[in-house]
């Protein structure tokens, strides 16, 4: 299996491993469930060095990647301002969810997901090779990311790394900046405030070490997912593949189709009625939603009701949760049925996220 370069220091913290689609990962430290409710309430750590930092570097950067994605990087304006966006092939489906930021004309740096990252590679050279032979993609596997989220988060941040405050405190959402070795960047995958850091992978042992020091707990895949769940974020390869398009998996505000702009699958888009979205469960009984759960509603069709794409228990709320996709007539407050180990059970259809900022907002 493939290694972060702290997956020794997981091992020295008694972090239980497990195999992330190729990669040796940590599952928890001992306890998931502490762990979820510390991020939720001071501060965590997660490696998310698996995640694969790509830079794009030539003259015909931004209008490569103005075909490329199907948000526009047009947006991007000011050094460090980063972009959430879907890479997407040409029937419309989505090859990854993508973060991409803004350094300068000549160069732009995303984040691609770790289970699709030689995909990801293999596609964008590919495009690179018809539209833009000049430019540079480079997969920066020097570089270790560890993510640090939490009402405490950017103060420990700040403890640990003297003077990055003054150059970060400033930094709105979805905004970075780059101090010393770092590549600090105001982004996260957990609905709570924090950093997402990239620096050298010969000194996150240290940095990670030092974190802990302050107080920062370390936390593993298992916390991730449910913290991701909960703040209502996508997961690739659950919520969203090549076999299903953005406009029906809750990312239709990642997708511009107002600008005269082409990029790949923006036909396919135009061209597909849209009849399903993205929506938020809460199971009303006794039993835990999962993936693949088929969700019976008032509003059945040749094609079936829907499924649930990812679910389980929130630790936040204290229930089982889910997002499900389901026809478009499906509104907030309507009461669906779930298949549960065989049993119909009821679940009430709510806006997601569920819990941002430490307060459960259902």
């Amino acid at each position: 299996m493939k290694t972060t370069s702290l997956n020794q220091t997981h091992r020295e913290m008694k972090a239980k491993m497990v195999d992330f689609g190729g990669w040796d990962m940590p599952l928890h430290y001992g306890s998931q469930l502490d762990e979820h409710h510390k991020v939720r309430s001071d501060a965590g750590m997660f490696d998310v060095s698996h995640m694969l930092a790509v830079d794009i570097k030539g003259e015909s950067a931004r209008s490569f990647l103005r075909r490329l994605v199907a948000n526009n990087v047009d947006k991007l304006t000011q050094p460090g301002k980063a972009l959430y966006t879907c890479m997407l092939n040409p029937q419309g489906g989505v090859i990854d969810d993508l973060i991409i930021y803004f350094l300068t004309e000549s160069h732009f740096r995303m984040v691609v997901n770790a289970g699709t990252a030689d995909k990801d590679m293999a596609w964008m050279q590919a495009q690179r090779d018809e539209t833009a032979p000049g430019l540079e993609i480079i997969p920066r596997r020097d570089l270790a990311m560890i993510a640090v989220q939490g009402p405490n988060a950017r103060a420990r941040v700040w403890q640990v790394i003297p003077g990055a405050q003054a150059e970060t405190e400033g930094l709105k959402l979805f905004q970075a900046a780059t101090y010393d070795k770092y590549f600090i960047a105001r982004t996260g995958y957990t609905g709570e405030d924090g950093f997402e850091i990239m620096l050298p992978s010969k000194d996150a042992a240290e940095f990670w070490h030092a974190l802990h020091a302050a107080g920062v707990a370390p936390a593993g895949l298992g916390a991730r997912d449910t913290l991701r769940l909960e703040a209502g974020m996508n997961l690739y390869g659950q919520d969203m593949d090549e076999t299903s398009n953005p406009l029906e998996s809750g990312l239709g505000w990642t997708v511009d189709l107002k600008s005269d702009r082409d990029f790949i699958g923006k036909p396919a888009l135009l061209e597909k009625p849209v009849k399903q979205q993205l929506i938020g469960l809460i199971l009303l009984e006794r039993g835990v939603l999962r993936s693949h759960q088929k969700v019976a509603t008032q509003y059945s069709d040749n094609e079936g009701d829907g499924e649930i794409t990812s679910g389980g228990f929130s630790p936040s709320l204290n229930q089982s949760i889910a997002l499900a996709r389901l026809p478009l007539q499906v509104s907030a407050g309507d009461e669906v049925q779930v298949l549960v180990r065989d049993k119909m059970l009821r679940a009430k259809v709510v806006k997601h996220p569920f819990v941002r900022n430490g307060k459960s907002l259902i």
